[in-house]
């Protein structure tokens, strides 16, 4: 299954793929929540509701792609947390050998940007840079689970787009100012359940593209820590909750480690792909004063 979000009379709602449309869930299933978090909250009986409700919708419930304004996939997740460093190469083109541990971060929700919808270089600095990445989607509240058990708590999967301010990133040494400009986070544009995609995502390709350009060309595979991992070591230190997101980390080819750097700027379009996942893409505009 997959789902969307979308703005549609100012405000937010879900939408349910179905091939090429896209199916407003509001009107197809209106005893579910509209609350994409809430709909996680709901449990799968939730999830299998919709889905069942979009076998048998009307074309009155249609919403065309074309034209369409995303959301950030969730609006305001429960938790963001972001790992750093989780692809050997990315790690040694920075500088450093890979981690022992998972780096761990947080941002804030309004550094989310929807799909389609500008990614903004701040007034303060020239060196926005991109870096593509899975997202886990957590669907139970769990704490302490085992590697066995890990995958279970993932719904479903999506991409990310982490834009950095790498001058802001290295004015401390905690990563989180550079991590968290207003409309920096690019999120969506669907929302893909687990069970249409290898166990733990393993083995997707995933690339980034600039103005048609690919900067970054890698697979999930090669992540140091997979995702059953990455919620082993988590729900050791905290209760991961429906909705709370994992931001996985990014392979080589940023555009600070190369010579010279490539930073993205107005009038740029940058683009992220993970295999069976889908595209994110983004324009990039700056800031207005």
């Amino acid at each position: 299954m997959r789902l969307v979000s979308f703005i549609k009379n100012g405000e937010s709602r879900i939408g349910l793929r179905r091939e090429d449309d896209i199916l407003d869930l509001s009107i197809i299933a209106p005893e579910l929540p509209t609350d994409f978090v809430a709909l996680l909250e709901a449990g799968p009986d939730a999830m299998a509701a919709a889905a069942a409700a979009g076998e048998k919708a009307g074309d009155d419930a249609i919403v065309s792609p074309e034209g369409l304004t995303y959301a950030p996939l969730i609006g305001r997740p429960p938790k963001i947390i972001c790992i750093g460093r989780n692809y050997a190469a990315h790690a040694r083109e920075g500088g450093v050998e890979p981690p022992e541990y998972p780096e761990i971060f947080y941002r804030g929700a309004t550094s989310l940007v929807g799909h389609n919808q500008p990614i903004l270089r701040p007034l303060c600095s020239d060196k926005l840079d991109y870096e593509a990445e899975l997202v886990a989607i957590v669907g139970k509240r769990a704490r302490h689970v085992s590697k066995e058990d890990a995958l279970s708590v993932v719904a479903g999967y999506s991409i990310f787009n982490e834009g950095t301010l790498r001058d802001y990133q290295r004015k401390s040494s905690q990563w989180t100012i550079g991590k968290n400009f207003d409309d920096t986070g690019a999120f969506g544009p669907e929302f893909v359940s687990a069970d249409e995609l290898p166990l733990g995502a393993h083995g997707l390709s995933i690339q980034t593209r600039l103005n048609g350009k690919v900067m970054q060309d890698a697979n999930t595979r090669d992540f140091i820590f997979p995702v059953d991992d990455l919620i082993v070591k988590l729900t050791e230190c905290m209760t991961l909750e429906p909705g709370d997101i994992i931001i996985t980390g990014t392979p080589a080819g940023v555009g600070y480690a190369r010579n010279p750097p490539v930073f993205m700027k107005a009038g740029d379009v940058c683009e992220v792909e993970i295999e069976g996942v889908g595209t994110l893409r983004n324009p990039i505009e700056n800031e207005k004063a």
